[in-house]
C-alpha cells in the first residue's frame, strides 16, 4: 500500500517492561523526572533503545510524580519552562554520555492535553524545543494548537494518534475517567489504527468518522496487555504492506 508509519510508546515510567516493548517500537518517549523516571531509568532505557535501533524522545511533564502528571497544574510560565528545560536536559546529558541524539519531544499527560488547546502552554513547550542545541521534532496531535504554532515557527511536527485510546468527535481523547477510554482488544486496536492510516479518518466513540492525519501511533506502555497489542499491531501492519520505521 506504500504507507510508512512510526510506532511509539511512553517508557521509563517505572513499569520495567521496556525490554519487552522495544522490539516492536520504532520510537520511544522517555520519562525524564517530571511524572516518573530518574537518571538510572533513563540510562537503562537509552541502552535498550540503542540496542533495538529505536529513536529516542523526551517525555516531559508537569512536575507532579504523585499524580503521574495526569492532573493540570496552574504554574507560572517561567516556572513551567524551567521545569521542562531541566527535565529535557537531564535526558540530553544521558544521551551525550552515549554519543546519541534526541529525535523528538512529546509532552506527557495533562501537559499534552492542554497543549492541544492552550496557547500559553504551547508556547512554553515550543520555547523549550527551540532552545535545544540542535533541531528536534515535536510529536503532537493533528489540528492541535501546539502543532499549528510549531509549524508556523519552523519546528518539524510529527502528527500523533493513539492506537489504544478512543476519540471524541472533536478529536480529543475520551477521558480516562470513563470505562470506554481505552481500547484493549488487540484486533480492535489494529482496526482503529488501520482506518487512520488507510482512510485518514478515525471512528469516534459516537461512531462518527472524523478526518485525521497521523504518522506516529502511540501504544501506552502501561496498558495491561501492551506487549500483546504491539506484537499483533506490528505483525498485521506488516502483513498489509505498511512499513514501520
Amino acid at each position: 500500500m506504500g504507507f510508512v508509519v512510526d510506532i511509539n510508546a511512553d517508557v521509563g515510567e517505572g513499569l520495567h517492561n521496556e525490554a519487552l516493548l522495544m522490539p516492536y517500537l520504532s520510537s520511544c518517549n522517555i520519562a525524564c523526572g517530571g511524572h516518573a523516571g530518574d537518571v538510572d531509568t533513563m540510562k537503562n532505557v537509552v541502552k535498550l533503545a540503542e540496542t533495538n535501533n529505536v529513536k529516542i524522545g523526551a517525555h516531559p511533564s508537569f512536575p507532579d510524580r504523585e499524580n503521574f502528571g495526569r492532573l493540570e497544574m496552574n504554574m507560572p510560565s517561567n516556572e513551567l519552562f524551567e521545569s521542562l528545560t531541566s527535565q529535557v536536559n537531564s535526558l540530553l546529558k544521558v544521551l551525550e554520555a552515549y554519543n546519541m541524539k534526541l529525535n523528538h519531544i512529546k509532552p506527557h499527560g495533562a501537559l499534552y492535553n492542554l497543549a492541544v488547546k492552550d496557547n500559553n502552554i504551547s508556547e512554553v513547550i515550543l520555547k523549550v524545543v527551540k532552545l535545544l542545541p540542535y533541531p528536534v521534532k515535536l510529536y503532537a496531535p493533528y489540528q492541535s494548537v501546539v502543532s499549528k504554532s510549531a509549524t508556523a515557527q519552523n519546528i518539524e511536527v510529527v502528527f500523533e494518534a493513539f492506537a489504544d485510546r478512543n476519540y471524541n468527535d472533536d478529536l480529543s481523547l475520551v477521558s480516562r475517567q470513563k470505562s470506554d477510554a481505552i481500547i484493549s482488544e488487540k484486533s480492535e486496536v489494529f482496526e482503529h489504527v488501520f482506518q487512520m492510516i488507510s482512510n485518514q479518518k478515525v471512528k469516534t466513540i459516537n461512531r462518527v468518522e472524523v478526518p485525521i492525519k497521523t504518522s506516529t501511533f502511540c501504544v501506552h506502555g502501561d496498558t495491561e496487555n501492551a506487549v500483546e497489542i504491539l506484537k499483533y499491531l506490528h505483525a498485521n501492519l506488516k502483513q498489509k504492506g505498511i512499513q514501520i520505521v
